[in-house]
This record gives C-alpha cells, structure tokens and sequence, in this order.
C-alpha cells in the first residue's frame, strides 16, 4: 500500500526531516491571530519525490501570493515518523492545521476525535468530482474527516517487444484482461531463459487482500458487532491463481517470490520476465531506469468478476483543534481544484481521485506513459473491509504474511493458509 511503497523509498529521495518541534505553535495559533494581520496556517506535507514536492511548495508560495489576508506555511513531513509525531502533537494540543496523510491511518486519529468534519466544510462541487466508494474510505463513524486525493491501483506492465513476438495484443485501456486471459497470455510468453511473469511478493498480503476485491473476497467480515476473518472460495481465488502459475503453469517466476517490485526491474529489462504486475507508480521506475530503446506498456487491471480493488489514497484533513478551520477549508478547496490536483498526481505518478482532474491528466500527458491506464484503473477503486479492522495491522504482520509467504514457497496447502489466515484472526480481532 501507499505507505508501503514511501517508507521503502524515502531514503533515497533525501527528504530533510522536520523534527517534532516544527509541528508545534502551529496554525491554530493564539486568539491574537484572528484579531490581527493574516490568518496563519500551518501545512503538514508529506511530499518526498523531487517532483511532487516541487509541485507543493508551488502551490503554497501561489496561494500565499494571492491570499495575504490567509497565509499557509509549509512543514515538510516524513511518511516514516508522522504517525508518532501526529499523535504527540495532537495530544499536546499543538497538531498543524492541515495533515497530510492516507484514509487507512486517520481512521485512529478520526476516532480519538482529532481531526474535524469536513462534511459542511467542503463545497459541494468538491464533493462531487470524487466517488462515493472513495469518500467512504475517509469516512469514519460517519464523518468525513480527510479529501482523498491521489490514488494507487495495481496494472501490469508488460514487454512491448516479447508481446509483439509472442502474438499477444495490447488490450485497449479501459479493457483489460480476465485472468483467465492473463494466465493464458502468461504460458504463451514463457519460454527457455523467459517466463511470462513476475509476482514479486515479498510482502504479499496487502497486494493479495487488495486483489482478492476482483473476486469479491473479504476475508473480514462483521458479526454482531464482533470482525473475524473468514476464508472462502472467494478469498482463495487470487492466492490459488498466483500460486498455480508458479508451480502448474510455470508461467511465473519462483525466484520472484522473495522480491520487492523494484527487485524485479534488472530481470525485466533483460528480458527475463515478460510482465510485471504491480503498482501504477512503477512507471515512474520505467521511464527513469530503462535502457535506451527498452519498449514497455502499461496493461489494465486484470478482471475477475470485476476489476475492483482496495483503495488507500492519500488524503489533506483538517486538525479538530485549529481556530480557522473555514480559511484551511478554502486552501484545500484551491490545492485540490482539478488542474493542482492533476499537477499532484502527476508529481507522485499516482492517479488523482478527482473526475475533471483526471480528464485534465490524460490532456496533459497526451496518454504517454501509460497516464491513460492510469487514469481509467481507478473506476472500480473502493474501500475494503481489512481497511477499516482494527486487528488488522497485527493480523498482517504476525499471521498472514508469514502464512501466505509459506504457501507462495509451496510449503503449505491452501487449505492450511486458510486455517492458519482463520486462526489467525481469532487471536487478535475483537
């Protein structure tokens, strides 16, 4: 997931980091601030990539210029100590105006009463341009306590030139493949030095609860009150399928199993896997890291009764404690209007959550580089019950990774994954 993907990168984008001390004597500011000079707010952003952040800091010293009477000071974050400096700041009473983050971590912040309703807060056009399924994953107890804005979505990037010699045909970007498909065209790549993918999976419980959403897998689900975890048909649908190109097809990649997606890069562009599946940010890796002449696609999502998958955006709130929640509102309401949020989205390689901003995306990348999968991959985006269990995050990291990676290594049955996904459960959810 998004945070994921920023931890493991954020060493190498030399990022400075802002200390606790930055976030305090923020923009909630004293009594004094509303009866004299300019409203002053304070800007939590966790932009990292050279680009993104360039993209932020415009925007700011823009608003700044056109909105003296409410001034916005940026304070560069870090995806990988934000958690524990929000919650000292917010317990301390001196949390920044505006947060930047993503909806599978402010839920704890939503609860403890944190970060403020936006729901009268935002303007209806606002609303409007993002689907419901991806406010609900900023929605908490019924409150709508962040504005998703970038989004993440699993394609395939594939070969162009192994595709053309195996005869298989790119597939239109609002048409991607079933698995049937994808299994199918997989075999037809594989070959003596060349296999037709590449699951990197070494963690693989996110990509694999994400994906599951294909088969309307859930794994969590509630009973009176009470979450557990149930695996079915439907859940074994996805971990059976990656499985069986591995070890029955051997269409995919053994050695993949134990790698990160950027691991499988060096075995890609010498044209030892045909196709990656993986995040949508993974393009950003293609066109900075290919060799010269290198010819790649990006393939759609891959279908199963649908193409729906997790989603985790990034999302801006507003802190419960800040004096000029109204002024923060209308910077939100500016850094998010459609052409900023496609100039964000484009920054980070992510898809923006926004319609017109989406539209303005593809006009603006005239589609190259796969901006126009990128786009259409966010349709069927939409919250996932793992999301929003609170066991979660100690179910993953005890139980399911170590028993999916065993059963990805071929040393347990699916039927054992099950159990012991089950079991699991039992011991940490409430």
């Amino acid at each position: 997931m998004l945070r994921t993907r920023f931890r493991r990168l954020a060493a190498a984008a030399a990022v400075t980091v802002i200390g606790l001390g930055a976030l305090t004597a923020c923009g909630a500011g004293g009594d004094d601030e509303a009866t004299s000079g300019p409203v002053k707010l304070r800007f939590l952003s966790l932009a990292w990539q050279k680009e993104s952040l360039q993209v932020n800091k415009d925007l700011v010293a823009k608003w700044n210029a056109e909105h003296p009477d409410i001034q916005v000071e940026y304070v560069q974050g870090d995806w990988n100590s934000v958690h524990d400096q929000l919650l000292t700041s917010f317990e301390g009473g001196d949390a920044p105006d505006i947060v930047h983050y993503e909806a599978s971590s402010i839920g704890e912040f939503s609860k403890q009463g944190y970060l403020a309703d936006l729901s009268d807060l935002v303007s209806e056009d606002l609303k409007g341009q993002i689907d419901k399924s991806i406010w609900d994953t900023a929605t908490v107890d019924g409150k709508v306590t962040g504005v998703p804005f970038l989004l993440e979505s699993q394609v395939v990037i594939a070969n162009k030139k192994l595709l053309d010699a195996a005869g298989v045909a790119v597939p239109p970007a609002d048409g991607g493949w079933t698995w049937d498909e994808f299994q199918a065209n997989a075999q037809k790549l594989t070959k003596s030095g060349q296999y037709g993918a590449a699951w990197a999976l070494k963690s693989p419980t996110n990509r694999v609860l994400n994906l599951a959403l294909n088969y309307d897998g859930k794994f969590f689900y509630g009973d009176g009150g009470r979450t557990e975890v149930k695996v079915g048909d439907a859940e074994k649908e996805i971990p059976k399928r990656i499985h069986d190109m591995i070890y029955t097809a051997k269409s995919a990649s053994p050695e993949a199993l134990g790698m990160s997606g950027a691991d499988t890069l060096p075995g890609f562009f010498g044209g030892k896997y045909a196709m990656l599946p993986g995040s949508v940010s993974l393009r950003q890796q293609m066109v900075e890291q290919a060799p010269a002449g290198f010819e790649w696609v990006t393939l759609p999502p891959i279908k199963g009764l649908s193409t729906k998958q997790a989603a985790n955006p990034q999302t801006l709130s507003i802190s419960e404690d800040s004096k000029h929640k109204k002024q923060a509102a209308q910077f939100l309401e500016y850094f998010l209007n459609p052409t900023n949020m496609a100039a964000l989205a484009k920054g980070d390689w992510l898809v923006p959550t926004g319609k017109q901003a989406n539209e303005e995306l593809v006009k603006l990348t005239a589609g190259k580089q796969g901006w126009d999968v990128a786009a259409d991959s966010a349709t069927d985006l939409t919250v996932a019950p793992f999301q929003q269990a609170d066991g979660y995050p100690e179910w993953k990291t005890k139980y399911a990774t170590p028993a999916l990676q065993q059963y990805f290594a071929n040393k347990i049955t699916l039927d054992q994954l099950a159990t012991q996904l089950v079991d699991g459960g039992k011991q940490v959810l409430r």
